[in-house]
C-alpha cells in the first residue's frame, strides 16, 4: 500500500509522488494508448492523497482503489506480453472470456473520475469547502454505481474532508501547490477521458 512520503521543505505534495500523471504518456498514434506500468504507478500514488485529507473515514475509499489497481497488475504480472498499455490488456483478457482487470480497470476510472472532478471543483471554486466539491463529485460520478451498503460509507468520509485552507497548507506551499495540481488535473482528467472512451467501445465491455 502507498503511503506519503513526507514533503520536501519549500516543495509541495506533488514532489512526494512516486509517478505523476503528467509523466503518463498518451500514445496519440497509437489509438490514444496509456501504458500500464506508469498509469498504475500514478494512480498508486494519488492514493497518498488520501492520507493528506486525514481522516480514517477515506481509509475505504483508499482501499477500495488500491484494490482495483492489484487487480490490473496481476493480469499485467500474468500476461505481461499482451498488457503493456491498458487498452491491450482489457482486449487480451476480454479474450478468455474473464473480466477481473477490465472491471478493477472500470472502477479504477470511476474512482479517478471521482478525485479529479471534486478537486477540479475545490480549484475553480474558491468559497466552496472540500466537503462541497467532494459530496459533489461523488454524487455525479461513483454514487450512482454504489450498492445502499457502500454509500453510507463514501458518504462519511465526504463529510469528514478538512477545511480548505487547512488542506492547502498539508500539500504544501499553497501558490505553488495550486499551480501544480492544475497541471496534474489537466493530465489526470485527459487519461479518464481516454479511458472512458474506450471502456464504451463493445469490444471492452463484458
Amino acid at each position: 500500500m502507498a503511503y506519503q512520503a513526507a514533503i520536501p521543505p519549500g516543495g509541495t505534495w506533488f514532489d512526494t509522488l512516486k509517478k505523476s500523471f503528467v509523466d503518463v504518456p498518451v500514445d496519440t498514434a497509437n489509438q490514444n494508448a496509456i501504458p500500464t506500468s506508469e498509469f498504475l504507478e500514478a494512480a498508486e500514488s494519488l492514493t497518498t492523497l488520501f492520507d493528506l485529507l486525514g481522516s480514517v473515514a477515506f481509509t475505504p475509499v483508499k482501499s477500495d482503489m488500491i484494490g482495483n489497481i492489484k487487480k490490473i497488475r496481476d493480469r499485467q504480472l500474468a500476461s505481461p506480453t499482451t498488457s503493456s498499455t491498458l487498452q491491450s490488456l482489457v482486449l487480451a483478457e476480454r479474450k478468455t472470456k474473464t473480466h477481473t482487470a477490465t472491471e478493477g480497470l472500470l472502477w479504477l476510472v470511476r474512482g479517478l473520475d471521482f478525485t479529479s472532478q471534486a478537486l477540479r471543483h475545490t480549484l475553480q471554486t474558491p468559497d466552496a469547502e472540500l466537503s462541497t466539491s467532494f459530496r459533489t463529485a461523488y454524487t455525479s460520478t461513483l454514487k450512482p454505481h454504489h450498492s445502499f451498503l457502500v454509500k453510507p460509507v463514501f458518504s462519511a468520509a465526504m463529510s469528514a474532508t478538512p477545511y480548505k485552507k487547512d488542506f492547502y497548507a498539508k500539500m504544501g506551499v499553497e501558490e505553488k501547490a495550486k499551480v501544480e495540481l492544475g497541471r496534474w488535473l489537466d493530465a489526470l482528467e485527459r487519461q479518464v477521458r481516454v479511458l472512458r472512451e474506450f471502456q464504451e467501445r463493445k469490444e471492452a465491455k463484458w
